[in-house]
């Protein structure tokens, strides 16, 4: 098995069951498109499709290379980081509350909306990789959100999700109303 340890074979799982499930769960949405003639499940496959090939490429690398560091290469080796302990509750704490921050914003799009929820979510995940001055919170989670109402309502005019509860839904009433 060359270099490959037990946590290369389960990322390697991992990432082929990602692209098998998702590749499965993309003939749900499998319509045809007017304007364009792979359908709507054109790109998505095409995305799962590097992702399954970059998976298989990263699989044949470590067997010959295992997690050895590399001259020139950015990032760090497995083991390099010394202040990472994942034994202590709060290290584990901060790891759950930056992958499950996105799964309760997406969760609560639907009745709290795009335009609501989102200064929100960015303050939080700012505050999670560590950001405690308040000034830079503020400043930053204004920054990105302005850049991303600039981007959704007047670069791309895309719809985004309003809400479907009285005062998110007014709020984004309001966004939308307002002089862009």
């Amino acid at each position: 098995m060359g270099n490959l340890t037990r946590s290369h074979l389960i990322e390697t799982a991992i990432w082929l069951a990602i692209c098998i499930i998702f590749y499965a769960f993309s003939f749900d949405f499998n319509q045809p498109i007017e304007i364009y003639k792979f359908g709507a499940t054109g790109w998505p496959r095409v995305v799962l499709a590097l992702l399954f090939l970059a998976t298989v490429g990263n699989f044949y690398y470590l067997r010959a290379h295992g997690s050895a560091v590399q001259k020139g290469r950015v990032g760090i080796a497995d083991g390099d980081e010394p202040g990472m302990n994942y034994d202590d509750f709060g290290a584990v704490a901060k790891v759950v509350g930056v992958l499950g921050t996105p799964f309760a914003f997406a969760m609560l799009l639907k009745p709290v909306g795009f335009y609501f929820a989102t200064p929100f979510f960015i303050a939080i995940i700012i505050m999670l990789f560590g950001e405690r001055r308040v000034k830079w919170v503020f400043g930053i989670t204004a920054l990105i959100y302005l850049m991303l109402l600039g981007l959704f309502m007047v670069v791309l005019n895309a719809p985004l999700p309003q809400g479907n509860m009285s005062p998110f839904y007014d709020y984004s009433a309001l966004i939308l109303t307002s002089p862009t």
